[in-house]
């Protein structure tokens, strides 16, 4: 989740506003839409995470047989009418493992990442706000976090977690992946709290967390969306590597990760185990990536792939 976007892009000027057929300018997020939807592959990224979403969703109602489920009758049988991606060597269907797979790390990587995007912000900004020993002290500790290995705590602690995802993603979002987004955010927020806006505020009386929350957290809200973004790559591919070194989510509940550690020991005895959730996992990240890139570009005006608005 470290992956992060250069701070100046989003916090530059607003793109010269367009005009609708009857004069009157359109709205900022009108504008970065239009720029977002010219934009074919971030729109193509897009329609494959709905299209995974609604798989997600909807793949468990439809499976013919429960991720828990075993059929004696189809031991390790490869793809057929029956079972649509297969069974494994248990009898357990893959096509139903991989939509509750596919189900559990989109809940773990949102929540992740939704739950850091969050906490980055407020210490941020507030560490930028306060300054004097609150930003000493912050930023200490997110320097120590970044160079302490926090990929082995988070595995010695979700080892304890006793494999349940709420309590994974708990851990995750407090352990990695919000002191490098904090200081980028608190890199940007130093500039915002020389705002006349804020300046007005301190003088009419309006406390200090409010200020926070109310200008400067606003004010960097499109770094916040690319933040997000990014972060459901960064939080798919860690639990992906939590649960394939067998820390992650454990059986019987199953993830991405954990389904391509296992499938991993079979790909040349029972290869749809693996091709499978890795395909799922592959079109996860692409189409984030795709996303996050149209995000940025739509929000940066000095950017040519968004198109002039």
């Amino acid at each position: 989740m470290s992956e992060m976007i250069d701070p100046t892009v989003t916090v530059a000027a607003d793109p010269a506003p367009e005009k609708t057929s009857g004069g009157k300018p359109l709205s900022k997020w009108t504008l970065y839409t239009r720029r977002f939807m010219r934009n074919k592959p971030a729109v193509g990224g897009i329609i494959i995470f709905l299209l995974l979403v609604v798989f997600a969703i909807v793949g468990p109602l439809i499976a013919k047989y429960d991720h828990i489920e075993l059929d004696f009758l189809n031991l390790g049988s490869p793809p057929s009418a029956e079972h649509w991606f297969g069974t494994t060597a248990s009898g357990n269907d893959t096509f139903a493992q991989v939509a509750i797979g596919l189900q559990r790390s989109l809940m773990i990587a949102v929540s992740v990442s939704l739950g850091t995007t969050i906490l980055s912000a407020i210490i941020g900004t507030a560490a930028a706000y306060f300054g004097g020993r609150t930003e000493k002290i912050t930023l200490l500790v997110i320097h120590f976090m970044m160079v302490v290995p926090s990929f082995l705590i988070l595995s010695l602690l979700s080892n304890r977690s006793g494999g349940d995802w709420r309590v994974i993603a708990l851990i995750m979002i407090f352990v990695t992946g919000w002191y490098f987004p904090a200081r980028v955010v608190w890199t940007t927020a130093l500039s915002l709290r020389e705002r006349e806006y804020v300046h007005a505020s301190r003088y009419m009386g309006v406390g200090g967390f409010k200020i926070v929350l109310r200008h400067l957290i606003p004010n960097i809200g499109s770094l916040l969306v690319i933040n997000f973004t990014l972060g459901i790559v960064g939080a798919v591919m860690a639990e992906t590597g939590l649960s394939f070194i067998g820390f992650g989510v454990k059986i019987p509940d199953v993830s991405l990760g954990s389904l391509i550690g296992s499938g991993a020991n079979t790909i040349t005895s029972a290869p749809w185990l693996f091709y499978f959730p890795a395909a799922a996992l592959t079109l996860l990240t692409v189409s984030m990536a795709l996303v996050s890139d149209g995000l940025r570009d739509a929000l940066d005006p000095t950017s040519a792939a968004g198109g002039r608005a």
